[in-house]
């Protein structure tokens, strides 16, 4: 049997590593109020960094630390008071990049594992070698790399040394997220986690002396977005990522909802799990994709995984992101004798339309929602206020955690 390679789901809020957790990670990557290069998401304060790791790891999940930014001078006070902080309750790794990091999480926390950020653009054997001498347990590779090289890679590095790679999500038209666009049109810096991924605007062009005869920047007769990278989903590739040697499989998303972090873990967990249990006789399920369907998303493609950069630029023939299903409920109880579910409103749902229920380890199963009833039972045509609780008659089991979401 194969090696079981980790799947590492986003974790942008507490809400959203729960979700990570039921639906089937095996790790979670998240941040605390600095340092981490995602500074728009919610993120964790240091009271719930403590009970995040301690959630986790009541549940046989690991916990990694984004500490991937590039501090200024000026912030190493802070930086050298949070690594304390973190030392009273060390995760089980910190993701970082920058070598005045990197000296002080050896110091502080010496028994923690230090991954490298794919800020550090690995794209060989001898950059992951030198980030091992350097006390690195994991190299997370720049999403720049071809199968080809990533085999290459793991036949060139000792076996001890663990490779992480993005399998789903966002990509960037910088070199492995180092972008400075964002600073340039925004003030906000990419490499200090505010990118503003004006990579996904559109652009024109105009002659200087001919200003207001403005002209799209046509690539290719497929449209004008020159920048517009479409989004990695790696689903129908399981088999050779497996059998690449990777050993952990990155989701993109930490800005995402909880929604997004449930239905893309729970869907890469269903694939790899399936073909680990009998790889000879896997069956790729088109559910899957329509499960990544789901999500907010762009066009997807396999990103660089078999083809260069320079060979397929990977832009978007459709600007813009392709809406998921709405999003409608949580499922909280659950009574057999009755066949009444309780859930905890997210959306407005609607009585007589149709919806679909997910659950870990399951793809959308349908219904219609035709008996809705207050916490009274006093029945209603629809929930329409934030966080209502609300019963519905369904035709199977629910399980708290389950998610309702709009049907077809």
């Amino acid at each position: 049997m194969p090696n079981k390679p980790e799947l590492l789901s986003p974790a942008g809020n507490f809400e959203k590593m729960k979700s990570a957790i039921l639906y089937g990670a095996d790790a979670v990557y998240l941040a605390g109020n600095d340092f981490g290069m995602r500074a728009a998401a919610d993120n964790f304060s240091n009271d719930e960094l403590k009970e995040a790791i301690k959630y986790a790891h009541e549940r046989g999940v690991r916990i990694y630390i984004t500490l991937n930014t590039m501090p200024h001078p000026d912030e190493y006070e802070n930086l050298h008071e949070y690594l304390r902080f973190l030392s009273t309750t060390p995760p089980d790794a910190v993701i970082c990049v920058d070598m005045g990091v990197i000296a002080l999480v050896k110091k502080y926390l010496p028994r923690t594992e230090i991954h490298i950020s794919t800020q550090a653009s690995v794209v060989s054997a001898e950059a992951a070698i030198q980030w091992m001498r350097l006390g690195a347990k994991r190299v997370v590779l720049a999403r720049e790399l071809t199968f080809d090289e990533i085999l290459k890679i793991r036949a060139n590095i000792p076996d001890e040394l663990e490779l992480e790679a993005f399998i789903h999500g966002s990509m960037c038209i910088s070199y492995s997220g180092r972008c400075l666009l964002s600073q340039h049109f925004t003030n906000r810096d990419a490499n200090r986690g505010r990118c503003a991924q004006p990579c996904r605007w559109n652009f024109e062009v105009y002659e200087e002396k001919r200003p207001n005869d403005v002209l799209p920047l046509e690539q290719d007769k497929n449209g004008t977005f020159i920048m517009s990278s479409k989004d990695m989903c790696m689903i129908e590739h399981i088999p050779e990522l497996v059998k690449s040697g990777i050993t952990s499989f990155k989701i993109e998303g930490r800005m995402k909802s909880s929604y997004y972090t449930a239905v893309v873990t729970n869907t890469y967990r269903m694939a790899i799990d399936r073909y680990l249990s009998d790889p000879d006789g896997y069956v790729f399920d088109p559910l899957w994709s329509k499960e990544l369907d789901s999500v907010s998303h762009r066009e997807y493609a396999t990103g660089f995984y078999y083809d260069r950069p320079l060979d397929d630029a990977k832009t978007c023939t459709t600007p813009g992101y392709l809406r998921e299903k709405a999003y409608l409920a949580i499922a909280q109880d659950y009574d057999a004798q009755s066949g009444l579910a309780l859930f905890i409103q997210r959306n407005k749902a609607v009585r007589g339309t149709s919806a679909e229920i997910i659950s870990p380890g399951k793809c959308g199963r349908g219904l219609t929602l035709d008996e809705m009833f207050d916490e009274n039972m006093t029945p209603l045509e629809s929930a329409p206020h934030p966080f209502m609780k609300f019963y519905v008659k369904v035709p199977f089991e629910v399980k708290p955690g389950d998610i309702m979401r709009s049907g077809d």
